[in-house]
C-alpha cells in the first residue's frame, strides 16, 4: 500500500504499468488503473461490455440475486431507453421541497449525535441517513427506513442465521413490486409499474432489475462516504473554519470529497473478443476492472492527488464513474454531501475522534482503506 495515502494502493502499478493484474475468487481480472485509459474503456462499450447480467459487480454477484441489474448491466442503446424511464425521479434532488427534507434529517441526526458523550457515527449516524434519504429519493413511507436499518451496512452479506441480505432484499421489493400493481401511488414502484420500454410494459424481471439497483448501488457507497467526511473532517478541524468562512467552498469539498474518498473501488467489464489491456492478455468471456478510485489518483490530471484539497477546481474526478453508466444517484448524493458540510460548518468547531476502526477492502492483490467500521466521536459545538 502506498504508504501516505491509505485511499490509494495502485500509484506503484499505476505508474509503472497502467494495469494491476489481480485476483478475484477465481477469476484474474486486469484492473485498469489510469484515469485516461479508464476514461476511455468506459466509453468503448464494444470493447468493454456491461451486457453481462451479474458481472458488472466485482466480484460477480450471481449467487446474491436472481436479476440483471437495470440500467447498469446494459449496453447501448438499450441503456439509453432505460436510464430514460427512471431519470426523472432521480432528478427529484433537485427540488426546493426536497432539498429542505434532506436538510431537516442531517439536523435532527446531527443533534441527537451532538447531544451524546459519545456517537456511533456509522450505524447510528451514517446507516440512519443513508435509509431515510432512500425512502425520501423512492417516494415511500419513512417509517421504511427502520427495515433498511435493520439489514445493516452491507446489502449483500449474508445474515447471522445464514440467510443471504440479497434474498431478503428480493423478498422485499417483490412484496413492492406487488403492492404497486393492486394499488398504484407515485413512489417508485409504482412507477415503474406503469413504465413502458420499447413499446411494451416492463416485466417484472426489468422492475425488480432497477429496484435491486437502487438499493445495492447507493447504500455501502453513501454511508462509508458520509463517515470518511466526519472522520476527515475530526483530523483537520480547519476544513470547518474555511467552510464557514466562504460557503462557496461547499460545493468544491463536496466533489474534493467524493473524489479523494472513491467510494466504489471499480465496476467491472466483459471482453467480447480477445482484448490487450496495457499487455495483458484477455479472453473473450473474461473481465476487466476500471478502477475510478485509481484514476482519481492520477498525478498527471490532479496535482498532488494524496492532498484533499477542499478548494480543488478543476475536479474531474470520476468518482461517479464515467461516459453513458456515470451514476443515477449522483444528485442524491451531492446534495446529501452538500448539506452534510454546510450544517457541520454551521452548528460545529470541532470534532474529537473518541475511537475508530476503519473498514478495510482487502482483496490479494490490494488493501484499501473505504470508511469505517467503527467511528465513535464527540462533537463540540460552536
Amino acid at each position: 500500500m502506498h504508504p501516505s495515502c491509505p485511499y490509494d494502493p495502485f500509484k506503484e502499478a499505476r505508474d509503472e504499468r497502467g494495469v494491476l493484474p489481480a485476483r478475484f475468487g477465481v477469476e484474474n481480472i486486469p484492473m485498469i488503473l489510469g484515469y485516461k485509459d479508464v476514461r476511455l474503456a468506459a466509453k468503448d462499450y464494444q470493447t468493454f461490455s456491461s451486457d453481462t447480467p451479474f458481472r458488472v459487480p466485482i466480484p460477480s454477484e450471481e449467487n446474491d440475486r436472481s436479476v440483471r441489474q437495470i440500467p447498469v448491466e446494459t449496453d447501448p442503446p438499450e441503456h439509453k431507453e432505460y436510464r430514460q424511464i427512471v431519470e426523472p425521479f432521480f432528478n427529484r434532488p433537485r427540488q426546493p421541497e426536497y432539498v429542505e427534507r434532506i436538510a431537516g434529517l442531517i439536523h435532527e441526526l446531527l443533534d441527537k449525535a451532538a447531544g451524546k458523550d459519545s456517537a456511533e457515527i456509522v450505524r447510528e449516524f451514517s446507516l440512519p441517513l443513508q435509509s431515510r434519504a432512500l425512502t425520501y429519493l423512492l417516494g415511500i413511507p419513512e417509517s421504511e427506513a427502520e427495515l433498511f436499518i435493520s439489514w445493516g451496512i452491507h446489502v449483500f452479506r449474508h445474515t447471522d442465521d445464514g440467510k443471504s441480505n440479497g434474498q431478503v432484499l428480493e423478498d422485499y421489493l417483490n412484496a413492492q413490486i406487488d403492492r404497486a400493481m393492486q394499488d398504484p401511488g407515485d413512489d417508485f414502484f409504482s412507477m415503474l409499474t406503469q413504465a413502458e420500454f420499447q413499446g411494451r410494459k416492463l416485466t417484472r424481471d426489468e422492475i425488480l432489475g432497477y429496484s435491486n439497483l437502487v438499493f445495492a448501488g447507493g447504500r455501502d457507497t453513501v454511508i462509508h462516504t458520509v463517515s470518511s467526511i466526519i472522520g476527515h473532517i475530526a483530523k483537520h478541524p480547519e476544513i470547518l473554519q474555511r467552510l464557514r468562512a466562504d460557503d462557496k467552498l461547499i460545493t468544491t469539498a463536496t466533489e474534493e470529497f467524493v473524489r479523494f474518498v472513491s467510494p466504489l473501488t471499480h465496476l467491472g467489464r466483459t471482453c467480447p473478443v480477445d482484448t490487450d489491456v496495457n499487455g495483458e492478455k484477455v479472453k473473450a468471456g473474461e473481465r476487466v476492472s476500471l478502477c475510478w478510485a485509481s484514476a482519481n489518483f492520477d498525478s498527471t490530471v490532479f496535482e498532488a492527488p494524496e492532498e484533499l484539497r477542499i478548494d480543488r477546481k478543476p475536479n474531474p474526478h470520476i468518482g461517479f464513474g464515467s461516459g453513458v453508466h456515470n451514476c443515477l444517484g449522483a444528485n442524491h448524493a451531492r446534495l446529501i454531501i452538500r448539506t452534510l458540510l454546510q450544517i457541520l460548518s454551521e452548528k460545529f468547531s470541532a470534532i474529537t475522534i473518541i475511537d475508530a476502526k476503519e473498514n478495510l477492502e482487502t482483496e490479494q492483490d490490494y488493501e484499501r482503506v473505504l470508511g469505517y467500521e467503527v467511528l465513535k466521536i464527540k462533537m463540540i459545538s460552536l
